[in-house]
């Protein structure tokens, strides 16, 4: 595990521990020499994440579009800040270059990334750990929602096993170390769900 991408807001959020917990993030990344992949803003959840892993001597790597320099105030003290033309670009060269992927609480955006590479992750395009870091119970309901829709026979109940949670970034990156693959047919469950509905008419 060289490197991880976290997703994270560029709000520092309602509550004072969503800042902490990003900070805690950044820090144990540097101390275990894990490198930093994140979306190169300054402010927020993204600059506290970002700061705490420079502070401590860790590698960050921050990817950044244009047209957001000046709206997420980019981390321009990097060494290593990749500036992009389009979101597209901002996410695959994200998505590549890490090992693994973790969304600390935030808005659209961080939903929005983190499920396209869980996506990916069902459909086998990569076999890298995705989880959660549920900083006071904010993806509580999210998570809900995910069982609602395996409930509901839109996702595969082996699904859920591609998503890690835990409550300190120690735990989730414990997990992403003993993190093992689980290969899934989407293919295969979609057929297998149908056949099961048209037998039940």
């Amino acid at each position: 595990m060289k490197r991880i991408c976290v997703y994270c807001g560029s709000s520092p959020g309602a509550h004072p521990d969503y800042l902490k917990m990003a900070a805690r993030l950044g820090r144990q990344l540097a101390q275990k020499e894990i490198q930093l992949v994140y979306g190169g803003g300054n402010v927020g959840m993204m600059g506290a994440l970002a700061n705490e892993a420079f502070k401590n001597k860790g590698h960050v790597t921050g990817i950044i579009t244009r047209r957001l320099i000046d709206m997420e105030v980019a981390f321009t003290e990097l060494s290593d800040l990749r500036v992009v033309d389009t979101m597209h670009e901002r996410k695959a060269m994200m998505a590549d270059l890490a090992d693994g992927f973790i969304a600390l609480p935030g808005g659209f955006g961080t939903l929005d990334e983190m499920f396209e590479v869980l996506t990916w992750s069902q459909l086998n395009i990569h076999k890298k750990p995705c989880g959660f870091l549920n900083v006071n119970h904010y993806f509580d309901k999210l998570l809900e929602f995910i069982d609602h829709m395996i409930s509901q026979a839109f996702v595969s109940d082996s699904c859920k096993s591609l998503i890690l949670t835990d409550k300190i970034p120690e735990g989730l990156i414990d997990q992403f170390k003993n993190y093992q693959s689980l290969f899934t047919d989407k293919a295969q469950w979609a057929k297998a769900m149908a056949e099961k509905k048209k037998s039940a008419v």
